[in-house]
């Protein structure tokens, strides 16, 4: 069976970072009632100087107009970027050289 494709999706929100718990709760609700297909695995936050709020996701989906469609579904936001994800790396995968 073929593995889903992972894709990071990074967003700029139209809301405070006071508001980001409702909206990953909506962002939750609507994978599990709308797009059961989607696994959202993590998400990492940023509120920059002027307080705007920038998500970095990683989600699996079948494909990236899937993640459009959720995303379109939140709303409060502006989606900057979809990337298909092509593999992932820790300092683990990089063993010191003997020498």
């Amino acid at each position: 069976m073929a593995r889903m494709p992972r894709y990071l999706i990074v967003r700029t929100f139209e809301v405070s970072e006071d508001a980001m718990p409702d909206v990953g709760r909506r962002s939750r609700e609507i994978v599990e009632q709308e797009f059961p297909e989607i696994t959202w695995e993590h998400s990492h936050v940023i509120v920059n100087e002027h307080g705007t709020v920038r998500t970095f996701c990683v989600y699996a989906a079948p494909d990236e107009e899937t993640v459009r469609n959720h995303s379109t579904r939140l709303g409060k936001h502006t989606l900057d970027d979809v990337w298909e994800i092509a593999g992932d790396v820790t300092p683990a995968d990089f063993p010191p050289v003997a020498g």
